[in-house]
């Protein structure tokens, strides 16, 4: 590739802003934008659409709005890159640094005057470029603790300031594999399970910062990311300490091996007290000069280059995702609406009181007539709970089953029946069982199940109870202040009913033992036929006594007509 001819790119030029350090100091001091980004009026809407969005905390009813992810092993120069996104300092030290989620919420501004603030847990708390770092320290501090440990609340970082691009970033901690002293045993997990919450959406857009030291393939934050982005269509990787190791970086970034869709930036990290405009400088020379790094193509080389490339990936992002996340906050809306008019109105007087009580009386009188009488289950498709007219079903073919099944002591057949039979001796018509020994073998079957009904009935009204309580639960939800008073006249009511009911079915059983009759199958079989026959029966009676009759007339009508014929014979 040395020798062959690059592609231009244009990239955006550096400026100076003079400002005074102080308004009451006639001195002035020379602040360097880190980068100044210049795009079209059809950007800035929409990026102004998603701040309004965050502001609105939108993301809070989860809806994902895009957003560059920043992650990377440790030490791999995350740090170094924000700050010359940002121009502005970070936290820096041994070990760890970001131990929460740094949401940095980058801005350009015409002010000469930069704005800088912090918001964590309900407070705002304004800082300046000098003391940032302090400013975000203390804050980790309140948030993780002051230990070596990490939290998945977020600290927001906003920067107003001239230069800046217009980028939301969210900052996490870099992936440790070792916990060091002070710090948890399950920090690998805790800090895996943070970088996994925030790059799995698909919204989001995952910034992976790579040393030019180490293997791309084991890298850690490269397999977390290749787990929720396989083709690495949302990956874009940064490589920093170029200068560092220079040798096969090209072949690096051009073979891709580990599947970054999105493509490669090459930087120079700031060294030592460089102002960002000397780092930018020589960040440039470096990739012009340097035998190896210069075969590189410019287009994936420079901060100037990675932030226009995070601005148009964000607004590329934001354009495909903004129809979805219209419709997600239409579909919240209409739900929301939806709960608001479920709501009471404002009751102002004792009528207004009562019309609702009886609204809620009706209902629940509608739903139980549909569920238990009409067998209408439209208003609980899905709780087979609350079919009543099936639920009833059930239960009576189960209490037919219970009193249809034999005891779990089988008698003897008939035994305790003859031995009753032996016992009720007395005179009467031959094959016909005496009225005592019916009576006390009816009694004696009775005593068997009559516990049956009684706890039939017990259970047929729990069943009820259980249902008019839901009943009333749905009509009165929006009612808290009548609602327990509802259910509680509705127990009372139940428990009346039910005590009548239990009362009326041991009467029931018990003038079973008092009548002598049967329901016996047999019985009434042989009975209904009997009845059926009896007119056949009586006509056939009375054809024989009418026979009978007019024989005994015609015998008597010749014995009278003999007696006459020998009064003639005798007179002559």
């Amino acid at each position: 590739m040395k020798g062959s001819k690059k592609r231009v790119v244009s990239k955006p030029s550096s400026s100076r802003t003079i400002v005074k350090a102080n308004p009451n100091d006639n001195k002035s001091v020379t602040i360097e934008p880190p980068i100044v980004s210049s795009y079209n009026d059809q950007i800035r809407p929409l990026l102004d659409t998603v701040d309004r969005l965050r502001n609105l905390n939108v993301m809070k009813e989860g809806i994902q709005l895009p957003t560059i992810v920043v992650v990377g092993d440790q030490s791999s120069g995350k740090s170094s890159v924000l700050e010359s996104l940002a121009g502005i300092s970070l936290p820096r030290g041994q070990g760890i640094c970001t131990r929460v989620p740094l949401v940095m919420r980058l801005q350009g501004s015409t002010s000469s005057k930069p704005e800088i603030w912090l918001e964590y847990s309900d407070k705002v708390v304004q800082t300046d470029e000098e003391h940032i770092a302090e400013a975000i320290s203390a804050a980790t501090d309140v948030i993780a603790g002051s230990s070596k440990g990490v939290s998945d609340a977020p600290l927001t970082l906003h920067v107003k300031k001239a230069g800046a691009p217009d980028l939301t970033m969210v900052d996490l901690p870099g992936i440790i594999r070792v916990p060091v002293k002070g710090q948890p045993e399950n920090i690998h997990e805790q800090i895996s399970g943070m970088i996994m919450k925030y790059i799995k959406p698909q919204e989001s857009i995952i910034l992976n910062v790579l040393s030019a030291t180490v293997d791309f393939t084991t890298c850690e934050s490269i397999r977390m990311s290749r787990q929720v982005d396989k083709t690495g269509e949302r990956t874009l990787a940064v490589v920093t300490k170029a200068d560092m190791a220079p040798e096969g970086l090209l072949q690096k970034v051009t073979a891709d091996d580990v599947s970054i869709g999105l493509g490669y930036v090459c930087v120079r990290n700031r060294v030592g007290e460089e102002t960002y405009e000397e780092a930018r400088d020589q960040e440039e020379l470096l990739f012009k000069t340097h035998p190896m790094l210069s075969m590189i193509d410019e287009n994936i080389v420079g901060l100037p280059v990675l932030a226009q490339k995070l601005i148009h990936i964000q607004t590329t992002m934001i354009s495909r995702c903004l129809p979805e996340i219209v419709r997600k906050i239409n579909h919240k809306m209409e739900t929301a609406d939806l709960e608001l008019k479920k709501l009471p109105m404002v009751m102002t007087s004792t009528g207004e009181a009562l019309m609702t009580l009886m609204d809620i009386i009706a209902s629940a009188k509608e739903s139980l007539l549909r569920i238990l009488i009409q067998g209408d289950f439209s208003e609980f498709p899905d709780n087979h709970g609350m079919h009543g007219t099936a639920r009833l079903a059930d239960m009576l073919s189960k209490f037919s089953d219970d009193l249809q099944a034999k005891p779990k002591q089988v008698r003897e057949f008939l035994m305790d029946e003859i031995k009753v039979l032996e016992e009720y001796k007395c005179v009467g018509l031959p094959n016909f069982i005496p009225r005592s020994a019916f009576m006390a073998i009816l009694s004696q079957h009775v005593d068997d199940i009559h516990a049956k009904p009684v706890e039939f009935i017990k259970n047929l009204w729990d069943y009820i109870e259980v249902v008019l309580s839901s009943i009333i639960t749905k009509y009165s939800e929006n009612f808290p202040q009548v609602q327990p008073s509802i259910k509680r006249a509705g127990r009372n009511l139940m428990s009346k009913i039910k005590e009548q009911s239990v009362d009326r079915v041991i009467q029931i059983v018990e003038m079973e033992k008092l009548t002598d009759y049967t329901c016996s199958p047999e019985y009434m079989k042989s009975w209904t036929e009997k009845i059926d026959a009896q007119k056949s029966f009586v006509d056939a009676v009375l054809n024989v006594i009418g026979t009978i009759r007019l024989t005994c007339a015609r015998r008597k009508a010749r014995e009278d007509w003999k007696r006459m014929t020998w009064r003639e014979t005798l007179r002559f």
